[in-house]
């Protein structure tokens, strides 16, 4: 009963950014696994360099490409991780 109630507190207590405790576990499981498909994709290497975060199931992209394609690519990965509502892809494209 002890573990019911603490659980219970705890999913309406907001962490330090503002995020309720649960919705900052998923968000870490997004991240987690955008990370993870950029990786592991056709072309390994060239999108490991990529910032990940996700705030409130949004997902943040940014980092250094070296083309429109590797940039395109990494949205189309974000945006297929079940949970994500919306990508907003600050990667730039290297001269």
């Amino acid at each position: 009963m002890v573990l019911g109630l603490s659980l219970f507190l705890a999913a309406g207590c907001k962490t330090l950014t503002g995020e309720t405790a649960g919705h900052s576990l998923d968000d870490a499981g997004i991240t987690a696994t955008v990370k993870t498909r950029l990786a592991g994709g056709n072309h390994p290497g060239t999108l490991t360099h990529i910032g990940v975060k996700t705030v409130e199931n949004t997902v943040y992209l940014s980092g250094l490409v070296p083309n429109v394609d590797d940039k395109n690519r990494a949205e189309v990965v974000a945006r297929g991780v079940d949970g994500v509502k919306n990508v907003v892809n600050n990667i730039e494209i290297k001269p």
